[in-house]
């Protein structure tokens, strides 16, 4: 990645987050809403995107037991983020869901004051108070949608804290002096988050406690399923892998405005115009604070 322009490698990893994000957007709403069927997708795009960082490593598979255990911990995090995600995506609208789980942005702010000496800026500030007012307006009020919202809304903040904890291990890890393991690092994390997933799908299986739920609503083309498995991972591995590069050579007053606010807003857009998704005047008010409160917290 070192003689790619850096223009290029913005361009390569907002597209592979666009990716991946539609395709669990997709999954969620079209092809499974069930707990086993979010499983079933985080574990085989970690599969994917382990497989991807494999080929993409040039055979250098050198590690420290820092990255090892980092790298355990990172996976399981991620895991749990892609699972409480993909169940939010089935209840409730794509561009909000992004907004709410990138007020991760705000944990990552307060991690750096309290771990690194950092100092909050006065727009950090003024990011973290609009954040609280998208909160504010992203449930429904109406009593016939106010339990599936707050189910939606829970789910989104659990993908928030997963999100914030994903941000405060890759700063722990690329502020180290192994941070040169980055591949070997997301390597392991993702085969870490295939073995959570399918663990979980076992468990579920052979549990007598619970009924197994299926995988699809309606069963899907098996084309179709590996397209969508393939290219989320696909996506998972080139935006974590160019991100983490880009965190440790790009001044962070570049490079969060442009990944996390561009991001969003290429999100935003796609929502609007591949689900047609339909949002209330209090959410769209919400919708526009969170967006407004990503940038400032970013710059």
């Amino acid at each position: 990645m070192e003689n790619m322009p850096l223009l290029l490698l913005f361009v390569i990893t907002m597209a592979a987050n666009l990716t991946g994000s539609l395709v669990r957007s997709y999954y969620s709403k079209r092809v499974s809403q069930s707990t086993t069927g979010h499983h079933l997708l985080n574990a085989l795009s970690s599969l994917v995107c382990g497989l991807t960082l494999i080929a993409l490593s040039g055979g250098n598979f050198q590690m420290s037991p820092f990255t090892l255990g980092m790298a355990v911990l990172f996976g399981m995090v991620s895991a749990g983020l892609q699972v409480a995600t993909s169940a939010a995506l089935s209840l409730g609208p794509w561009s909000y869901t992004s907004v709410i789980t990138s007020m991760s942005t705000v944990l990552t702010a307060l991690s750096g004051m309290l771990f690194f000496g950092e100092s909050l800026r006065v727009t950090q500030i003024f990011g973290i108070v609009m954040m609280v007012g998208c909160l504010i307006l992203s449930v429904k009020k109406g009593d016939d949608q106010k339990k599936k919202s707050l189910r939606w809304f829970m789910l989104s903040l659990v993908s928030c804290a997963c999100s914030g904890g994903i941000g405060l291990m890759q700063k722990l890890h690329q502020k180290s002096a192994f941070r040169s393991e980055l591949t070997m690092f997301l390597i392991v994390a993702f085969i870490c988050s295939f073995l959570f997933s399918s663990a979980n799908l076992l468990v579920a299986k052979y549990s007598k406690k619970s009924k197994f739920q299926p995988f699809f609503d309606k069963k899907p083309a098996i084309w179709l399923l590996a397209v969508l498995f393939v290219a989320c991972g696909i996506g998972i591995a080139l935006n974590n892998l160019i991100n983490l590069y880009l965190s440790g050579v790009v001044d962070s007053a570049i490079f969060f405005p442009i990944v996390n606010g561009g991001g969003l807003i290429l999100i935003t857009i796609a929502s609007l115009v591949v689900f047609k998704e339909k949002l209330t005047g209090r959410q769209w008010t919400g919708l526009t604070l969170g967006i407004a409160a990503t940038l400032l917290l970013c710059i």
